[in-house]
C-alpha cells in the first residue's frame, strides 16, 4: 500500500524546476537526458497543455515511463484505455507518439510510448 493523497504542489514545482534545470545543465544535462524527459500532452478533460519530467527506458521506437506513486500523480490517467498522443523530448528533438497506461495487478502503472516515424 504506497501513498494515497495529493502531493504538495509547491514540493512538486520546486523537484520539477530542479529536474529542468539538470537536464538542460551543461555538465549534467547529457548524463540525465539519458535517464530522464519532459512528456508534454493534452489534458483529456481540461483540453490544456501539461508538461512534466519523467523517468523513462527506450528500446527503438518504445518507450516506456514507470509511473511512481500512481495513486498521488493523475497525468498518466489522459492515457489509459485506448491511450493518447503526447510528445517526448528525446535526442535532443521533440518526438510524437501514442502512449497507453496500464496498471498491473499489484498496483503498479506503466505507460508505453510508441513513436511516431523517424527522429
Amino acid at each position: 500500500m504506497g501513498y494515497r493523497g495529493p502531493l504538495p504542489k509547491n514540493a512538486v514545482v520546486r523537484f520539477n524546476t530542479c529536474v529542468g534545470s539538470l537536464r538542460t545543465s551543461p555538465r549534467w544535462g547529457g548524463l540525465v537526458r539519458r535517464h530522464l524527459t519532459q512528456v508534454t500532452y493534452t489534458g483529456r478533460r481540461s483540453g490544456r497543455t501539461f508538461s512534466t519530467p519523467v523517468g523513462y527506458r527506450r528500446t527503438g521506437d518504445v518507450v516506456t515511463i514507470g509511473v511512481m506513486l500512481p495513486e498521488a500523480k493523475k497525468w498518466w490517467r489522459n492515457f489509459t484505455g485506448d491511450g493518447g498522443p503526447l510528445s517526448l523530448e528525446l535526442d535532443d528533438a521533440e518526438r510524437t507518439g501514442h502512449a497507453v497506461a496500464r496498471r498491473d495487478e499489484k498496483g503498479r502503472v506503466t505507460v508505453t510510448v510508441r513513436l511516431d516515424g523517424d527522429a
